[in-house]
């Protein structure tokens, strides 16, 4: 396989560093267990200046005025946001177009996705489950709307309507639209587009959805998250996407996109030690010359290239659906693997070579140091992603 990057590809990155650039990580206070979220809304500046560079419409095809690129353009751009620890729905927002675009009705897609590359709506999506550790698919029910018409029951022709709760969903408070996987009683899995609140301070894009409430949550990274409680929430069909490969792929492209942040962060913070471990001395010499602190940072470099090649693979999978012995959730559990371990190994080494000055919550490492606990906490445990990659070649490799 090639894995150089396209010319389209490489302009999405450096647009992306353009847009990037002058955002300072530590212009954000850092998260605080009693002081609530750090901010009420996400960067909307930031927002407006993505959308005018075109990182919004990556993944949304031409005919609904995209870029139409792929899931290795996406995670570029990622990449490079994360090294700011930019506070934008980038990730969700990218994921959820993407899913709209491939799988979603005509009317769907004419009535989101413009609006969506534009900035001027934006999506978000609920993936962590009930708990934060069970199938986000299955949290919720969903069951057709009872009508007199014959066959609605199994094909909810008159909609559905969902019951359950999703937990620690990002920038649902400040999203036009929120994406909720839901399962059926005859096991499918079905994608309902739920309005959500809007921008802050402005009207909604749509009433509030009856049945939906929100609870605020804080994420280790000083963010606000919400728990969607859904109580009988009515879902018209044309607000639903129901093929068998939508929440497959978007559960794909969500957790690709999350290494690449991992990637984007762990590549800041290695930088940002190896400055410092240059210039701080020690009896005499800058503590980069000492064998201890050398062969650590070398170590962490070997975290980084694993996590920067098992990401690729992952994304090029998702890309082209390339046939291999395993399932492109094969793929997608190794760059978990390496991104879940990979950053906090990162960040703890980082930690350990800065001394104090790791632990000084007015010095931008310790916001790093947040961001890449809760990315830890979203990819899941290496071993659960080892076991799953395990299952997978028993199943396929030697069926």
């Amino acid at each position: 396989m090639d894995f150089t990057f396209s010319e389209e590809q490489q302009a999405a990155a450096e647009a992306a560093k353009a847009v990037f650039a002058p955002v300072a990580p530590d212009a954000v206070p850092s998260p605080s267990l009693t002081a609530g979220a750090v901010a009420e809304d996400f960067d909307r500046a930031l927002w407006g200046k993505a959308a005018g560079a075109d990182l919004l419409s990556l993944l949304i095809a031409p005919e609904h005025d995209g870029a139409g690129l792929d899931a290795v353009a996406l995670c570029l751009v990622l990449r490079e946001s994360a090294q700011v620890l930019a506070r934008l729905p980038l990730l969700e927002h990218g994921a959820a177009t993407d899913v709209v675009q491939a799988y979603g009705s005509q009317e769907l897609r004419q009535r989101l996705l413009p609006g969506a590359g534009r900035g001027e709506l934006v999506l978000t999506v609920a993936s962590a489950g009930r708990t934060g550790h069970d199938p986000a698919e299955l949290a919720v029910t969903a069951r057709p709307v009872s009508t007199d018409g014959p066959g609605d029951a199994a094909g909810g022709a008159g909609g559905w309507v969902l019951e359950g709760v999703q937990t620690a969903v990002p920038w649902a408070f400040t999203a036009d639209l929120i994406l909720v996987p839901a399962h059926t009683a005859d096991g499918r899995t079905l994608i309902a587009a739920l309005p959500g609140p809007g921008a802050p301070g402005t009207a909604p894009a749509a009433e509030p959805t009856a049945g939906l409430t929100l609870a605020e949550q804080i994420s280790t990274t000083g963010e606000r998250l919400a728990e969607l409680r859904l109580d009988g929430v009515h879902v018209p069909a044309g607000d639903l996407i129901e093929d068998p490969g939508a929440w497959p792929r978007l559960h794909a492209l969500l957790a690709t996109g999350t290494c690449a942040l991992a990637l984007g962060l762990g590549t800041a913070a290695l930088r940002m030690t190896s400055d410092y471990a240059g210039k701080r001395e020690q009896f005499g010499y800058p503590i980069a010359t000492f064998q201890a602190v050398a062969v650590q940072a070398a170590d962490r470099y070997i975290d980084l290239r694993a996590m920067e090649a098992t990401l690729w693979q992952a994304a090029w999978r998702i890309c082209t659906g390339a046939n291999g012995a395993l399932p492109v959730a094969g793929d997608v559990a190794v760059a978990k693997t390496w991104a879940s371990e990979g950053v906090r190994r990162i960040v703890q080494t980082a930690q350990h070579l800065h001394g104090g000055f790791g632990a000084d919550i007015d010095y931008p490492l310790h916001r790093y140091h947040a961001w890449a606990k809760h990315l830890e906490l979203a990819l899941g445990p290496a071993a659960a992603h080892e076991e799953l990659l395990g299952d997978l070649l028993a199943a396929h490799a030697l069926g």
